[in-house]
């Protein structure tokens, strides 16, 4: 059976840090998605952020997502008789939590705040730390992809953290639960929920599993990383089945560059292939990343090729 890798982080820190260093160079290269366990965020805190979550959509969002245009969109769906799925749609309930003083915090939820404040910081030090690993990997100097996102030092990437219910579908074969996507930012850190499967990524031409483990953190990369990389670390397309039973939970926070940022290929690591072959060019473009994201939003369920191309047009 073939599963993503499961990879201890712990061990980097000790006398398997080639090993491990390996396993996750391999993850990035040949899947673009693995699960880090004893990552170093307290099973405490991942309790209480379970807990909060099951709290808030108990609370505040549920009744909210049985009024929602997805609601109704299957329901008039399977009432009219048709075949086939519900387009242009996703059954998620959905709120994102930000780094500015926007954030629409549920009110009724008690620690909910507190709870994902904290929770945000230590998965932002852990996002860095990959990223770190990733860096090492690659050839290229400490930092520089944290660099690359925060526009040069900046400090003004966007860390933003979705979270989501897939609440038990009375028509799963209808309606996804979230379409099939590649992320369009940087290295994006999931933790699921460790009861309710649904999450998929495609390898080869079939949708693998990704099996829930308590308290392990799924880490996949985004467009950002396969253009920074020159495609050595693709981003893999993913996407979440609806269930018919169970309420999912999952909360993903995404590192991703700077609106400002200026994205391409990594010179340091153009120089270290085009050691290795006669001749060696970029394969993507260089641009800005908000004018790839004016692109992704109009095309984030379609094929990633085209948008590379659309952005380098601008």
């Amino acid at each position: 059976m073939t599963t993503i890798p499961v990879i201890d982080f712990s061990k980097l820190y000790g006398e398997e840090r080639a090993q491990t260093l390996a396993q996750i160079s391999k993850g990035c290269e040949e899947w673009g998605f693995f699960q880090l366990v004893n990552h170093g965020i307290p099973v405490e805190l991942l309790e209480r952020v379970k807990k909060v979550g099951e709290e808030c959509f108990k609370l505040e969002r549920e009744e909210v997502f049985n009024k929602s245009r997805v609601v109704n969109l299957l329901n008039e769906f399977v009432e009219s008789n048709k075949n086939g799925k519900v387009e242009n749609v996703d059954w998620e309930d959905v709120f994102l939590l930000t780094d500015d003083n926007y954030n629409q915090w549920p009110s009724k939820t008690p620690q909910f705040k507190e709870t994902m404040k904290e929770y945000r910081s230590e998965v932002k030090k852990l996002a860095e730390r990959v990223m770190e690993v990733m860096d090492e990997n690659l050839g290229l100097s400490k930092g520089y992809i944290k660099k690359a996102f925060n526009n040069n030092n900046n400090n003004d990437a966007f860390f933003g953290t979705k979270v989501s219910h897939y609440p038990p579908c009375p028509h799963p074969e209808k309606v996804n639960g979230l379409r099939a996507h590649t992320d369009a930012g940087g290295v994006i850190l999931l933790f699921q929920d460790d009861q309710v499967d649904g999450l998929q990524i495609l390898k080869n031409g079939q949708w693998i599993d990704v099996p829930p483990i308590p308290n392990a953190i799924v880490i996949n990369t985004g467009d950002q990383i396969e253009v920074l990389s020159n495609g050595k670390y693709k981003s893999v397309w993913h996407r979440v089945l609806s269930k018919p039973d169970g309420n999912r939970r999952s909360i993903a926070s995404f590192y991703n560059p700077s609106l400002k940022a200026t994205i391409s290929p990594a010179p340091e690591l153009l120089i270290l292939e085009e050691k290795k072959v006669d001749q060696f060019i970029a394969t993507y473009p260089t641009f800005v990343f908000g004018n790839y994201m004016n692109v992704y939003n109009e095309q984030k369920f379609l094929p990633k090729e085209p948008r590379f191309q659309a952005v380098a047009a601008i």
